[in-house]
C-alpha cells in the first residue's frame, strides 16, 4: 500500500483511542519513508489462556495495518511476563502460571496469529530471550530506574492500596519487564488495549533511561464479550476464540445483542465506520432486518478464520439447530470404554472438549445449558453412569452436540 505520510498517519490512527504522541509518529513515518527502513511495531500477548479471541484481534488488526504500509511487526509472546501475571484491571493478585502452562499456550498462539498477520512481515519473539538473561542484578538495576510513587499512580494499584488489599512485589515488576521488551527490541511503536496505557507509557520512560528514542504509544478500544458488559476474557467465559469451531463462532456471534453487534462490526471486521453507519441506517429504516445484519456479521467473522465454505456451513447449521430446532445433520462422535466407576459429568464435558475447563463445565450446567438425551443436567455433582454399553446425545449450549458411544 503506497501512501503519503499524512495518508499513512490517518490510516494507522483510525479507530485508535490514545496516541502518544502524534508529532513523533509523523516524524518516525517521515524518517522511514526517506531511509526505506521500516518501523519496528510491537505488541505483547501473555499466553495466560490457550486461545486468541476476538478481543485480541482488535490490536492484531491494527498491527496488520502497519504491515500494509510495509512496516515490521513483532508479536511478543510473554512467556516470561506470563509467569508474573499482568495485574492490569485486577482487584487481586493473578495466579502465577507454571512454565509448562505458559509454553503450551504459547505454541497455540504461534499457530493462530497468522490467521491475521502476514507471515513474511512478522517476527515472533519470546520475551524470555532477554528477560531471563537479565538475572537478579539486571532486574535490580532495572527497578532502580522507576519509583514506587510513579508505580502507585497506576489506577488498579492505587485502588488496591487505598482499599488495603495486598499488592505483591512481583506485580510491580510487571510494567518494568514489559517496558524492557521495548528496550530489547528498540521499538518505534507499541500497541495495546486502552487498559494497557500505563504499561505502554512506562515503556517510553524506560527507553529514555537506556538512551533510546521513546516509542509511540497507540491504544485500541476494548471489545466487550458476548455478555455485552465485561471486557472479552477467557476467564469470564464471554469470549469468542478465533480457533473455535465455525459453528461455535457463528452461534456465539448470534447470541450478542443487536446493539452490541455494531461494536463488533467496527472493531472486529474490515467495515469502515461509514459502512457500519450505513448498515445501522438500513436496519433503522426497515430495509435490513437486524437478524440478517447479525448473520452477515457471523458469516464474515467465521470466513476470516475458517474460510467462506465453513461460514456457509455454519450458517446452515445455525438455521437447522436454532431456527428449526433440529439436530445437526452429522454429529461428531466420541467413544468411552465401559467402567464401573461413574465419571463426574463436568469432567466428561471437559474430556469430550465440550467445555474448556471444569469451572466452565459447572457454570454451563448450572445455567441449564447442558442436556443428556434431552434431559437437563444442572447438578454439578451429577455423575455419568458408564457401566453399560449405550449411545447418548450430549448438547451444550445451542450449537455444541456430541454423540457418545459407551462400549
Amino acid at each position: 500500500m503506497d501512501a503519503t505520510v499524512d495518508e499513512a498517519l490517518a490510516y494507522l490512527t483510525k479507530g485508535a483511542v490514545d496516541l502518544v504522541d502524534e508529532a513523533l509518529l509523523k516524524k518516525k513515518l517521515e524518517r522511514s519513508r526517506k531511509t526505506g527502513q521500516p518501523l519496528v511495531v510491537k505488541a505483547g500477548f501473555d499466553p495466560s489462556a490457550p486461545d486468541l479471541h476476538l478481543g485480541h484481534t482488535v490490536v492484531l488488526r491494527k498491527m496488520k495495518h502497519f504491515q500494509d504500509l510495509g512496516h515490521t511487526v513483532v508479536f511478543v509472546i510473554g512467556d516470561f511476563t506470563g509467569m508474573i501475571g499482568d495485574p492490569t484491571g485486577k482487584k487481586a493478585t493473578r495466579p502465577q502460571l507454571t512454565r509448562e502452562q505458559v509454553e503450551e499456550n504459547a505454541q497455540t498462539y504461534r499457530r493462530q496469529v497468522f490467521k491475521i498477520l502476514d507471515r513474511e512481515q512478522t517476527s515472533i519473539r519470546f520475551n524470555s530471550e532477554w528477560l531471563s538473561q537479565l538475572g537478579a542484578e539486571g532486574f535490580i538495576r532495572l527497578a532502580g530506574k522507576y519509583t514506587l510513587a510513579r508505580m502507585l499512580e497506576r489506577d488498579d494499584f492505587k485502588k488496591r492500596y487505598q482499599a488495603q488489599q495486598p499488592i505483591h512485589i512481583h506485580e510491580l515488576l510487571y510494567p518494568l519487564a514489559q517496558a524492557y521488551d521495548s528496550v530489547a527490541l528498540k521499538a518505534d511503536v507499541e500497541l495495546g488495549g486502552t487498559d494497557q496505557l500505563f504499561n505502554l507509557l512506562v515503556g517510553r520512560d524506560i527507553q529514555r533511561e537506556f538512551g533510546q528514542e521513546e516509542q509511540v504509544v497507540l491504544t485500541m478500544p476494548l471489545l466487550e464479550g458476548t455478555d455485552g458488559v465485561e471486557k472479552m476474557s477467557k476467564s469470564l467465559g464471554n469470549y469468542i476464540g478465533i480457533n473455535e469451531a465455525p459453528a461455535e463462532i457463528y452461534g456465539k456471534v448470534m447470541s450478542i445483542s443487536d446493539a452490541m453487534m455494531w461494536r463488533y462490526y467496527l472493531l472486529a471486521t474490515d467495515r469502515t465506520p461509514a459502512e457500519v453507519e450505513g448498515l445501522k441506517a438500513a436496519v433503522a429504516s426497515g430495509g435490513l432486518h437486524p437478524m440478517q445484519a447479525k448473520r452477515d456479521l457471523a458469516a464474515t467473522l467465521v470466513s476470516y478464520y475458517h474460510g467462506a465454505k465453513a461460514a456457509a456451513n455454519a450458517g446452515e447449521q445455525f438455521t437447522r439447530v436454532f431456527s428449526q430446532r433440529q439436530e445437526p445433520e452429522k454429529l461428531e462422535e466420541s467413544r468411552l470404554p465401559c467402567s464401573d466407576s461413574p465419571l463426574p459429568f463436568y469432567k466428561l464435558l471437559t474430556e469430550l472438549g465440550l467445555a474448556s475447563s471444569g469451572s466452565e463445565a459447572k457454570r454451563l450446567m448450572q445455567q441449564g445449558g447442558v442436556t443428556l438425551d434431552g434431559e437437563k443436567i444442572t447438578d454439578i455433582a451429577a455423575a455419568f453412569d458408564r457401566s453399560r454399553k449405550a449411545c447418548y446425545v450430549i448438547r451444550v449450549g445451542k450449537l455444541k452436540h456430541r454423540k457418545l458411544v459407551v462400549e
